[in-house]
């Protein structure tokens, strides 16, 4: 009898454990010495909410306990002091008296490196990893997870992985790129179209398809070494539908729910808007992208801070230079002030920039810090990627000569500069991974992209390059995000053409790639570029030539975009101001030597880069 009551107790008491397991703590783990000594746990387990949890570990206190709607979440408010030691603190729960679970919660030692983040002497290059390069093939497929690898489905995942990237670093920075950004390798276990990393299904775990954090924190090591740094693609607007969170969320109001589906209706100027209707601003920022993206409330405070700790473990995890943020002007707007704050307390150096997808520099400036709006919002963040110039680029290189057309349409859309409160740090580009190949928007004219090339690594800004872009992949007849994103040619094995060693490129896209590289390889060391001034001329109308100059105390770079046929004479007596006591001037790409006197002969269809003497 005795030992029947006794395995009686044993099986109720295992029951009972097995009731209050506890089954997640996020963060995971985090850091002694963190300028915020605030630290708040997401703690998640079947039944868990009534536990209460006590640490005894020196330099560690709980300084609240917030128990929700949801018995299957509790979290908890710590206080870690500025000298606490690494160690493991003894997370311990107890069910009324009992001890009812015990966890070893990790407080890491700091690298006690400075966390500089990319500037103007950076080239970013954004890659999709999904389709850069297959470095390990056996996490094409994981078991357990729902898509698995198509290569012949444009929408579908192709392989390419961390290790790929790993793989290839000595060609990004042969090239010479100094940056990497990464569109989002987190867990995006999403039934179809997962590969693109915007559905994110696990905040604090690398897609297994994409390898492991550990490969992840490899890839910056490694990167770091080739003097390379690593930008995280990052969403707090939205999630998956299947993150692990979705079917069992801690409050009622976790996600912004509508009596029924409600898409964002993208209308951004709701925000700067003085006679915006509440509804129309609601629509934009709590309307979900697509009905497999719940739209996040950062209004929830636990969902606020979950955000935010989540961003500054990356950054120490992975010794981050930088943040893209994704979608900036979509989440509550108050929010994306304190996310940036925030960051940027924690590590000062740092930068972030933001994704204000729109033509006009008025709404795109609005978000960017030190500008002053007419309704009061005041901004963190450093950068945002410049939309508007790109946009007036392309439409300055291919549009006819006209009084209002052609290259004066770049001219006055950088006049527009006096909008922002800096515009000196804003990203430039070509081109990115949601809109078509710059090949492709300049109809496949090489003259053209080089110029384009020209134009985005020599003004204001840090450049950022698409991958492949070096190589002219284009997009004919498509803006399908699939064939944007097609794969890199070399990063599978059996690959025909190899775009990382040359082989099988046409005698077109090889001229490209070395001709960006020279570029690349040439901006490295051109400080005159990274922080000079900068200051352009009016073309004349319809004369088809943009001139603008790059200079500071001890150097000065004279830039020349001719998009006419045959050579033009261009007179140099407007420049005169920039090229006194100036004789001659060597053109970075050609090697020529230019005898700066009444005027030069630009050959015909080409950028200069004059260096001056």
């Amino acid at each position: 009898m005795k030992n029947t009551l006794i395995l009686f107790f044993l099986f109720c008491t295992t029951i009972l454990f097995a009731q209050n397991k506890i089954d997640r703590i996020e963060p995971p783990n985090w850091w002694a010495g963190m300028e915020n000594s605030s630290l708040q746990l997401l703690v998640h387990g079947d039944n868990i909410g009534h536990l209460r949890p006590e640490i005894s570990y020196e330099g560690v206190n709980i300084e609240q306990v917030i128990r929700v709607k949801n018995p299957n979440y509790i979290f908890i408010d710590l206080r870690l002091n500025k000298d606490i030691k690494a160690g493991d603190i003894s997370i311990n729960f107890y069910d009324g008296a009992r001890k009812a679970e015990t966890h070893a919660y990790p407080i890491l030692a700091r690298d006690g490196k400075g966390r500089k983040g990319f500037d103007n002497s950076d080239v970013l290059y954004l890659i999709t990893p999904d389709r850069f390069a297959n470095g390990d093939a056996s996490n094409d497929d994981i078991e357990g997870m729902r898509e698995k690898a198509n290569r012949k489905n444009k929408g579908g995942r192709h392989g390419g992985d961390i290790q790929g990237i790993i793989d290839n670093l000595d060609y990004i920075a042969d090239m010479g790129f100094t940056a990497i950004w990464l569109n989002p390798v987190l867990e995006n276990d999403m039934e179809e179209y997962s590969y693109h990393g915007y559905s994110t299904t696990d905040y604090y775990r690398v897609d297994a398809r994409f390898g492991t954090n550990e490969q992840y924190q490899e890839l910056s090591k490694k990167a770091s070494e080739k003097g390379i740094k690593l930008i995280m693609d990052m969403i707090v607007n939205h999630c998956g539908s299947f993150h692990w969170w979705m079917d069992d969320t801690p409050t009622d109001d976790w996600i912004n729910e509508w009596s029924e589906y409600t898409n964002t209706n993208h209308r951004k100027v709701t925000i700067q808007d003085p006679y915006a209707s509440k509804i129309d601003v609601k629509t934009f920022t709590d309307g979900w992208f697509v009905p497999t993206m719940p739209d996040l409330n950062q209004r929830n405070p636990l969902m606020a801070n979950y955000l935010t700790q989540n961003a500054i473990w990356w950054i120490e995890y992975l010794s981050l230079a930088g943040i893209r943020m994704d979608t900036y002007p979509y989440p509550d707007m108050d929010y994306m002030t304190e996310w940036t704050a925030r960051v940027m307390e924690e590590y000062p150096d740092f930068n972030v920039v933001g994704e204000e997808w729109f033509g006009d520099p008025a709404i795109v400036a609005y978000w960017q810090q030190g500008k002053k709006n007419p309704n009061g919002y005041t901004s963190s963040l450093k950068s945002l990627m410049d939309f508007p110039v790109q946009e007036k680029m392309v439409k300055a290189l291919t549009s006819e000569e006209d009084w209002g057309t052609g290259v004066i349409e770049l001219y006055e859309m950088l006049a527009k500069d006096f909008l922002y409160a800096d515009p000196s740090v804003l990203v430039t580009f070509p081109d990115n991974h949601d809109m078509s190949r710059i090949f492709t928007q300049v109809n496949e004219d090489y003259d053209l992209f080089r110029q384009a090339m020209v134009f985005t690594l020599t003004t204001r800004g840090t450049p950022q390059i698409y991958y492949g872009t070096e190589i002219l992949m284009k997009n004919p007849g498509t803006g399908d995000h699939g064939i944007i994103r097609s794969d890199f040619p070399g990063g599978w094995k059996g690959d025909a053409i190899n775009g990382f060693t040359g082989k099988g490129l046409s005698e077109q896209e090889q001229e490209a790639k070395e001709f960006v590289r020279k570029l690349l390889q040439w901006r490295k060391s051109k400080e005159v570029i990274h922080t000079g001034k900068l200051m352009h001329f009016a073309p004349q109308m319809r004369s088809g030539v943009y001139v603008y100059f790059r200079y500071n105390d001890t150097d000065k770079v004279m830039v020349v975009l001719n998009k006419n046929e045959g050579n033009t004479t261009l007179s140099l007596d407007q420049y005169a101001e920039m090229l006194e006591g100036i004789s001659s001037a060597t053109d970075v790409l050609s090697g020529k030597t230019y005898d700066l006197k009444k005027s030069i002969e630009l050959p015909s269809r080409e950028a200069l880069i004059l260096e001056l003497k």
